[in-house]
């Protein structure tokens, strides 16, 4: 597994806690909650047999291996949001509040910075500005103020 609980020689039914193992076991040995039949079939194999669990046993345990392959997992190291950019900001909106102190520094600091993004361009509306126009402005300007106070981290307008 990817995170070193098994060794790479090691097979997948070894790793006690999945259920993995059970879904390899015949009907009678498996709990009555594990759908098997679906699991197989969603990787395209039709029967509850042995030879079919054999062959997902396979399939799985190759789909292991590439793991190590750091380019396959490169779409998924990219921070903790996978999705278009529309797709984060909603997430980010939805979060906002609902934050701990357990939650990653970085998670918080974004979902305020995307808090902040969201106050400033329901701010541009109104005055009928776009983001160009607002950088156009002198930092003094009583017009750009009122759209964007002064940040306090810093003393700095936009």
């Amino acid at each position: 597994m990817h995170a070193g609980l098994l060794k790479p020689e090691e097979r997948w039914i070894a790793f006690r806690w999945s259920s993995f193992g059970l879904s390899l076991a015949v009907r009678e040995h498996r709990p009555g909650w594990l759908r098997v039949d679906r699991l197989l079939g969603e990787h395209g194999i039709q029967q509850d047999t042995a030879p079919a669990r054999q062959e997902f046993e396979m399939r799985t345990d190759a789909r292991r291996a590439q793991e190590s392959d750091e380019a396959l997992l490169a779409p998924f190291r990219r921070g903790w949001c996978l999705g278009s950019p529309q797709f984060k900001a909603r997430m980010l909106e939805r979060m906002e509040g609902k934050l701990g102190q357990h939650h990653a520094g970085e998670l918080r600091l974004e979902t305020a910075e995307a808090k902040a993004e969201r106050i400033v361009q329901e701010k541009l509306i109104r005055p009928g500005w776009d983001a160009g126009q607002l950088q156009l402005r002198r930092k003094n300007d009583p017009q750009k103020l009122e759209v964007l106070p002064i940040c306090p981290t810093n003393g700095s307008g936009f």
